[in-house]
């Protein structure tokens, strides 16, 4: 089974400073925030599928001052089907398509905090998307 992207598109970006206090506290909050990637799929049509990449930042409970931080890069792909291969269609979806598209997806979630004024950011840069298929697997 075989893949192509077509296109890929921000379908939504949420980013919400909501205060001052917020601002200046961020660069020291970051730490406890996680990284949090959700996969979500759906047909389009015929052999074209919808898949919607979810990078959000989520604070812990130590976090005084919240920030909303999230962004949503759907992609296009058209999936060459030879047979009904269920298994090899969830790694398209769920590691090949989103493994790809990352790059694109971090590079815009950092540049919307660097035209927020917030220079120093430290996120997590690297998310194992066979690691978090495996982990879904289990469940």
């Amino acid at each position: 089974m075989s893949y192509k992207i077509l296109s890929k598109f921000i379908k939504d970006i949420s980013f919400e400073i909501p205060n001052t206090q917020t601002f200046i506290m961020i660069e020291k909050e970051i730490l406890n925030y996680n990284l949090n990637c959700d996969i979500k799929s759906k047909p389009y049509k015929d052999n074209i599928i919808e898949v919607s990449t979810i990078l959000k930042l989520t604070p812990n409970q130590n976090v005084k001052h919240k920030m909303l931080a999230e962004i949503n890069l759907t992609t296009l792909a058209s999936i060459e089907k030879n047979d009904e291969n269920r298994k090899e269609l969830e790694k398209i979806i769920l590691i090949k398509i989103p493994s790809e598209i990352y790059p694109i997806l971090y590079e815009t979630f950092i540049y919307l905090f660097k035209q927020a004024g917030i220079k120093d950011i430290n996120i997590e840069k690297n998310i194992d998307f066979e690691k978090m298929y495996k982990e879904r697997k289990k469940i």
